[in-house]
């Protein structure tokens, strides 16, 4: 036996009480009713058959036991940093109008015996929607992964490609792939451009956005392979395709998307990234350095506001994933509630504007073997534009 360590010798030898094994006069048995699914909306409880199951005595839900039992109370109260007081939201015993994760109690079955619950409880008959959009800040491979298994990539799409806004003092411009899946080939390029396209023009805003190959050289058959045969593709696509463009012309956004592989597109992101910090932090030093720093700081703070305002990556939200069965949006892994907040309003936006349903809409004339229609073609189409920023009225 480890030292220190303390054994109940009831439970060790089979002599143990548990509550299923109590049988006390007129003793009742209960069985709850959970959600198959992480987050949705319940939109009705069928309990009618349940109540007819031999042995049942009572169906509760959310709604007939909300002004007995309010919510359930914190068991463990605790401080925030500094003593700080927190919040502790409503946890309802019962799931009232949504459920928040998988496993969420929905309905409880109470019966005259465990086998009698147990059985009538799967005759409750849940109906759920599922949230229009998903925002997650947790580790990009799980997300692309677990988008891909649950929700499948979209018909005609080979590939999902993880897009990101990139800043630029004319605005934000889309780059993809940046990291959902490498070793890409032409076709899967080409495919990324009429993603990107896209998403560019109904949940940007930008009409007919121009399109461009991230190559070593601007010139046509310049780069790789999967580049090349990229370009071939695109020429007759109906996009507003470019041609090639160098890693230089990103800064003065010389296109709306730009197209790359995931391994190149990874590189480029991280690459500005530490650029970014490395160039600011050393004006932080200058600046602070007497006596002549603190001075220069209070003559370029307006100027520094309005860097600060153009590089300011927290109102882009995430990252949206294109081509898979719905809409998901991988923000950063630091972020913050602000950074949510813009990632769950460029959701709710890309929902609004069914850009699954487009991508899938454009992609159907690839598998009948016909070029894909420029993205704007749809007049059919209601657009709903909700640029980055926006504030959102209501999102699920």
């Amino acid at each position: 036996m480890l030292k220190g360590r303390l054994e109940d010798d009831r439970m060790l030898t089979g002599r143990g009480k548990y509550v299923s094994d109590w049988d006390l006069p007129g003793q009742a048995h209960g069985h709850f009713v959970r959600s198959d699914r992480a987050h949705a909306e319940v939109v009705s409880i069928g309990k009618e058959e349940a109540l007819r199951h031999p042995g049942v005595l009572a169906v509760f839900t959310g709604e007939d036991i909300k002004d007995a039992l309010k919510s359930l109370p914190c068991a463990l109260p605790v401080k925030g940093r500094g003593g700080m007081e927190l919040i502790h939201p409503g946890r309802p015993a019962l799931a009232q109008g949504r459920v928040r994760f998988a496993g969420d109690a929905v309905a409880l079955v109470v019966a005259e015996s465990a086998v009698a619950a147990h059985d009538a409880a799967e005759l409750v008959a849940i109906e759920y929607r599922d949230r229009d959009a998903v925002v997650t800040a947790g580790h990009t491979g799980a997300g692309v992964a677990s988008a891909i298994l649950n929700l499948k990539r979209l018909p005609g799409v080979d590939r999902p490609a993880l897009a990101v806004q990139m800043t630029t003092q004319k605005g934000p411009f889309v780059l993809l792939d940046i990291g959902a899946t490498t070793d890409s080939t032409g076709h899967n390029l080409a495919q990324y451009a009429h993603m990107g396209s896209l998403y560019s023009e109904r949940v940007l805003g930008v009409p007919r956005p121009s399109v461009a190959l991230l190559s070593i050289g601007e010139e046509a058959g310049k780069g790789e392979q999967r580049v090349q045969e990229a370009t071939e593709l695109l020429s007759s696509s109906g996009l507003n395709f470019i041609g090639n463009i160098e890693g230089r012309h990103l800064v003065s956004h010389a296109a709306d998307v730009v197209v790359c592989d995931a391994a190149v597109g990874n590189v480029t992101i991280k690459f500005f990234e530490g650029l970014s910090t490395f160039i600011f932090d050393l004006l932080r030093a200058e600046l602070r350095r007497p006596p002549r720093g603190p001075l220069a700081y209070l003559l370029l703070k307006p100027g520094l506001d309005r860097i600060r305002t153009i590089f300011d990556y927290e109102k882009l939200g995430g990252s949206p994933l294109l081509g898979v069965q719905g809409t998901v949006l991988i923000t950063h892994g630091r972020a913050r509630r602000r950074m949510v907040s813009y990632a769950v309003a460029v959701g709710a936006a890309a929902a609004r504007a069914r850009v699954p349903d487009l991508i899938a809409d454009a992609f159907k004339h690839e598998r009948r073997g016909r070029p894909h229609p420029p993205a704007g073609e749809d007049a059919e189409r209601e657009q709903t534009v909700a640029p980055v920023g926006t504030p959102v009225e209501s999102a699920s």
